[in-house]
């Protein structure tokens, strides 16, 4: 919010001046001081190594930018923290998404969208295909929410674990070069943090003490944040603690669908009702509540020490841990039980087909027509860590060399689900779906929803996995060499090696009733609440339940470990579990070249993956080892019996692949204001890990499901930049860009009929399952960007971004829109600063959700800051986040067909920054 950067630019970690770019002293209008980094060891006459100048406040930040940009070689956005510890935004994704080209998402997967920005992705690709680094290297990620541990597991990071008080820096390299890791078909993301002896004074304090307001659970919370960085007199030993302790209360309004069903052409219903054939509509419309209390803490150690001008050696250490404990809800008309895909109970005279949607039926009492969840995740918690080794060695004024060596883990943990599913039985059924417009009218005829005692009311099941866990690990290490040419147009030459290894597993146990849990003596005793009485006021429109009765979480969660049977070997989950192993090595070689308004690298990347995943496989009766059943001995070599979910045996899958990844990146300065640029590239990632897995993760409310598919390869795509850039005035670009991605591999989505053990049944029943599978698509799209100040410390930021993605067929790509805009005004003096920012995302396919289509509806936020400057030591900013209270709107097939309805309210952050 305060100060955005936003630049094409090459390698921006070691940012280079050029003659005719917009020099530092231009930033002298800016009303901070300047703080010049310890120079680096250059190993080579020509190399793009720029003197990196920290200037603070929104106009030092974008002159910086700019400087870094006007001798780049390849196609780099970056953002530029306006002081120490303070970037534009209060989280880093929501800085990222007013660069071109760049969405963001407010959820991993299937959990609906929250007030935070989570994932980040590139020009019409989904998060999976954009990698995030922390200094150049990986960070292991993990979730909070049970699904994305045991459901959807990807590769992106969770943004929600990384606070921006650490942030320097963020790269995103949208054209590859040979010296990147691979991993990122669309492209990169970087953030780089402060180093100990970037810093110009001896010791240096900062620290920030706030509190968040967020207006719709009404909740007032700390945020705190501190930095301690010191050096010797010689510069040659320095050391940077950070840490932070952030808290604050969510809420989320919604209304749910589930996804929706099909009326079977044969089916019962469809022959006394032919209009009805083929006829979608939905499983459930609820009443859905979500709370949370989340609490973010950790920090970064760096110690960084320079024995001698030719060698530096940097140690650095870094954990994020986020407690998530988290509170859900839904109160559900339930049509898919009633209809029950034209095998139940047909609809009363008067119902509405349109779009071959059901939208809008009334049901006489019969069928059990409501359901109601509650959810409590005690616990629930994220983590991320890495320790990572630094060193450089300027061998002679020729040659240097460097090389990283590290670890990091993520981790994703939900210790239990406290859950009571309860029937509701004896009413009939209405509703009436208004697409998007507004939420549907959905109500229990002659039910009491505020009633948690009315006849028919009882338990139904206890479902979930519970406990559940997933680990991310990855082990690197990596050397390179640099070395300065003196042949021709040719500069540098540079070459290294990567080997790295990394682990990804799921676990749960799949919890059930335990013995005396339908007792009608030992039910959960309900203190009488209800929703909240504002419940659904942000959501507009729509007659469904507002004041749905809920337990105690206290209650339920003492209720449930009584009652809930979780025993690691008889409740093991196996279908959705599994186990994956990479070994990816990769070598590389660039040169750069320059002459006389032009330059560039070309090089090429081979990369090697190891795949080894471990899949469980269902004995089925009638096939191979039919004589098969729970707790009974097995023929079948390496059969596991012990499971309630069936009968399993276990095998390794192993795919390895090799991918030659070459790339050229031009540039040509028209003349000392416009620079062109071109590039091209093959790029490569690896699959989600979850499509890979296996894991076969079922619904059996809906009688659907998501597997996996470990013979999955890489996806690769071949990538072309062209761009023109025009710096008109200082502190001001107009810039357009031109990118296509032709995709192979792709990882697109099908679905199938498999049989699965029912767990509440216990017998083998048809579930419609989604499974990933190898396509192709392409991407084509334009950039546009403009900046300029107009004058008294007013300025703004625009950019749009065109993206036409598609999948082979016609279908859409994962995570794209079409159009995306951002708009941004600023004001800035000697002691005031305010901005305002509004940004729009249009439509997009969010994937699968329950073996049916998901979109989400067009997207808006706006959100603002002030600041005010006390004293050069003492400054005040408050901070305003989705101040038009967005609501998110999801859809299946067509607009006809609402999946969601969301909103999370606004929030507001007051903070005293304190510097010396």
């Amino acid at each position: 919010m305060s100060a955005f950067t936003a630049a094409h630019a090459q390698d921006a970690a070691a940012p280079a001046a050029a003659a005719s770019a917009p020099q530092p002293a231009q930033a002298a209008s800016a009303p901070a001081a300047t703080e010049k980094p310890a120079e680096a060891a250059t190993p080579a006459k020509g190399a793009q190594n720029l003197e990196a100048v920290i200037v603070t406040g929104i106009r030092g930040s974008l002159q910086q930018s700019l400087n870094k940009k006007r001798n780049a070689d390849s196609v780099v956005d970056v953002i530029t923290s306006e002081d120490i510890g303070k970037m534009p935004d209060k989280n880093v994704a929501d800085s990222l998404q007013r660069v071109p080209g760049v969405n963001i998402s407010s959820a991993g997967a299937g959990e609906g969208g929250f007030d935070e920005a989570d994932r980040v992705s590139l020009r019409g690709t989904n998060p999976s295909l954009t990698q995030t680094m922390i200094n150049g290297h990986m960070v292991g990620s993990g979730d909070w929410f049970v699904l994305n541990q045991v459901g959807t597991v990807g590769r992106s990071v969770s943004y929600s674990l990384l606070p921006s008080e650490l942030v320097d820096t963020v790269v995103i390299n949208k054209s590859s070069r040979a010296d990147l890791v691979e991993g990122g078909v669309a492209g990169t993301v970087d953030i780089q943090t402060r180093k100990p002896l970037d810093f110009k004074k001896q010791v240096t304090l900062e620290a920030t003490v706030g509190a968040v307001y967020a207006d719709l659970p009404e909740k007032t919370d700390p945020q705190l944040s501190a930095m301690f960085n010191w050096q010797n007199d010689a510069k040659t030993f320095g050391v940077l603690v950070q840490g932070f302790s952030e808290k604050r209360h969510l809420r989320r309004d919604g209304q749910e669908m589930l996804g929706y069903t099909q009326i079977a052409p044969n089916s019962t219903i469809a022959q006394s009702n032919p209009d009805l054939a083929g006829v979608w509509y939905p499983n459930a419309i609820g009443s859905a509540l979500f709370e949370q209390e989340r609490k973010r803490t950790g920090g970064l150690i760096d110690v960084q020490i320079k024995p001698t001008n030719d060698l530096t050696l940097d140690l650095s250490a870094f954990k994020s841990h986020m407690e998530a404990t988290n509170f859900n809800r839904n109160f559900l008309v339930w049509p898919k039980n009633i209809l029950n895909a034209g095998a139940g109970q047909a609809p009363l005279p008067g119902y509405v087909v349109q779009n071959n949607t059901l939208v809008s039926a009334s049901f006489a009492p019969g069928a059990q027509a409501g359901i109601v969840d509650q959810i409590y995740r005690p616990g629930a918690n994220a983590d991320s860590t890495f320790y990572n080794l630094d060193g450089k060695l300027q061998v002679n004024d020729r040659f240097a060399v460097s090389g990283k060596l590290g670890t990091s883990k993520g981790k994703g943990e939900t210790p239990k689900q406290a859950v009571y599913e309860a029937d509701v039985k004896g009413t009939g059924a209405s509703y009436t779906l208004h697409g998007l417009g507004s939420p549907a009218d959905a109500a229990l005829i002659g039910g009491d929803p505020s009633n948690y005692n009315a006849p028919g009311t009882g338990l139904d099941w206890v479902f979930g996995a519970s406990p559940a866990s997933t680990l991310d690990k990855e082990n690197w290490g990596q050397l390179d060499g640099e070395y300065a040419l003196d042949a021709g147009i040719f500069t540098t030459l540079k070459f290294g090696v990567r080997v790295a290894e990394h682990k990804r597993e799921s676990n749960q146990t799949g919890q059930g009733p335990a013995a005396g849990a339908f007792d009608a003596a030992n039910q959960p005793a309900w203190n009488g609440t209800t929703y909240p009485g504002d419940f659904g006021s942000g959501l507009g429109g729509g007659v469904f339940p507002r004041n749905p009765w809920q337990l105690d979480p206290a209650i339920l969660e003492a209720w449930s470990d009584k009652y809930s049977n979780r025993d690691p070997v008889l409740r093991r989950n196996w279908a959705g579990e599994f186990s994956l192993k990479e070994k990816n090595s990769a070598a590389y070689v660039m040169s750069s070249f320059e002459g006389t308004g032009w330059g560039g690298n070309v090089g090429v990347r081979i990369v090697r993956t190891g795949e080894r995943v471990l899949n469980n496989f269902a004995i089925k009766a009638g096939g191979v080892g039919e004589d098969c059943e729970v707790l009974h001995a097995c023929s079948v070599p390496g059969a596991i019996t012990t499971s309630a979910f069936g009968p399993f045996y276990q095998k390794e899958i192993a795919n390895d692949y090799t991918d030659v990844l070459p790339s050229l990146n031009l540039r040509y300065d028209l003349s000392k204001d416009l620079v062109s640029r071109f590039g091209i590239a093959k790029t490569m990632a690896r699959p989600d890990y979850s499509a890979l897995g296996g894991s076969v993760s079922l619904d059996d409310l809906n009688h659907t499901g998501s597997g996996g598919n470990p013979n999955l390869e890489p996806i690769r795509s071949t990538n072309v930049d062209a761009s023109l850039e025009w710096y008109f005035a200082p502190r001001s670009l107009l810039s357009a860009g031109l990118f296509y991605m032709d995709l192979t591999n792709y990882v697109g989505y099908g679905t199938t009929d498999a049989a699965f053990v029912n767990i509440k049944t216990g017998a083998s029943e048809i579930y419609r399952v989604t499974s990933p599978l190898n396509s192709s698509g392409s991407v084509k799209g334009i950039e546009l960007a403009y900046q300029q100040p107009v004058g008294a410390g007013f300025g703004f930021i625009t950019n749009y971004t065109y993206a036409d993605a598609k999948e082979s067929g016609g279908g859409p790509l994962v995570g794209a829109s079409k159009n995306t805009y951002n708009v941004s005004g600023y004001f800035e003096n000697d002691s005031f600063n305010a901005r305002v920012n509004y940004s729009f995302r249009s439509k997009f396919y969010n994937g699968l959700d329950r073996s049916t289509a998901q979109y989400q509806d067009d997207t808006d936020n706006v959100s603002a800051s002030i600041g005010y400057k006390v004293s050069d030591n003492l400054t005040i900013t408050l901070d305003g986040m989705n101040l038009n209270n967005p609501k998110l709107k999801y859809y299946a097939n067509n607009p006809d067909q609402p999946t969601a309805f969301y909103v999370n309210g606004r929030q507001y952050y007051l903070s005293l920054r304190l510097k010396m």
